[in-house]
């Protein structure tokens, strides 16, 4: 893999894991913090918002984990993918922590 793949597979398991939240809210009908609530990423988007927000993550993560080429053999990617999911879940866990306060 060339060092631009590895870039890849980090950010495919960054957007594949911020699917999560923004689809669970979606789809259970509650407003949610994203990108496009006012003020950006403090105030509640509505479900549909949410749910739209999270099909375009999955897109994008989806075709940045085709970029990266990466395979299950190559334990490096699969670090890279992990480390990925736990820096947008802390970074995550600190930002919506005030969601219902």
């Amino acid at each position: 893999m060339r060092w631009y793949h590895y870039i890849a597979v980090f950010f495919a398991g960054s957007f594949l894991t911020n699917v999560v939240p923004h689809f669970v809210n979606g789809i259970s009908g509650n407003p949610f913090p994203s990108p496009f609530s006012t003020p950006p990423g403090k105030g509640l988007s509505s479900p549909l918002t949410n749910v739209l927000w999270a099909l375009f993550n999955l897109l994008v993560g989806y075709l940045l984990l085709r970029i990266s080429k990466m395979t299950s053999k190559n334990k490096l990617a699969i670090v890279i993918f992990f480390l990925g999911i736990l820096w947008i879940s802390i970074n995550l866990s600190l930002t919506f922590a005030d969601k219902v306060k």
